[in-house]
């Protein structure tokens, strides 16, 4: 599907998920199914997230991986957070929140991110997921 998911599928076996992850294991080649995940525990110290494999992969991933210590998504939140400065993990959202008040969801990041997410994201009150 494009994406790398993360366990089992990112395996041997499962052919890195269909292919899908062969750009996180270059990077990171003892973070796969059932590896230790060092590289990746340099890379971002303090970074202790279920799915590494998110962190840069494109997409700003809101809760624990938009951090300082997990390098902001590995840069993926940059832009988000330049937009909304106080919507990272710990923050509060207000900045967000005034500038789309109809929209309460709990990841604020998939508003606007070119995908077309469903539920309460695509909503009138959400702008059709910010356009997406």
């Amino acid at each position: 599907d494009g994406k790398c998911d993360h366990d089992v599928y990112n395996s041997v076996e499962c052919d890195w998920d269909g292919g899908d992850c062969i750009k996180f294991n270059k990077k990171y080649p003892d973070c796969h199914s059932g590896a230790d995940c060092a590289s990746f525990n340099t890379a971002f110290p303090g970074c202790t997230v279920k799915y590494p494999s998110l962190i840069g992969d494109g997409f700003c991933t809101h809760f624990d991986y938009n951090s300082k210590e997990c390098g902001w998504d590995g840069g993926d939140c940059i832009e988000f957070n330049s937009k909304y400065p106080d919507c990272h993990s710990g923050g509060n959202c207000a900045s967000f929140n005034d500038t789309i008040p109809g929209c309460k969801v709990a990841n604020p990041s998939l508003i606007g991110d070119g995908k077309c997410d469903h539920d309460k994201y695509n909503s009138e009150g959400c702008g059709w997921d910010g356009g997406d």
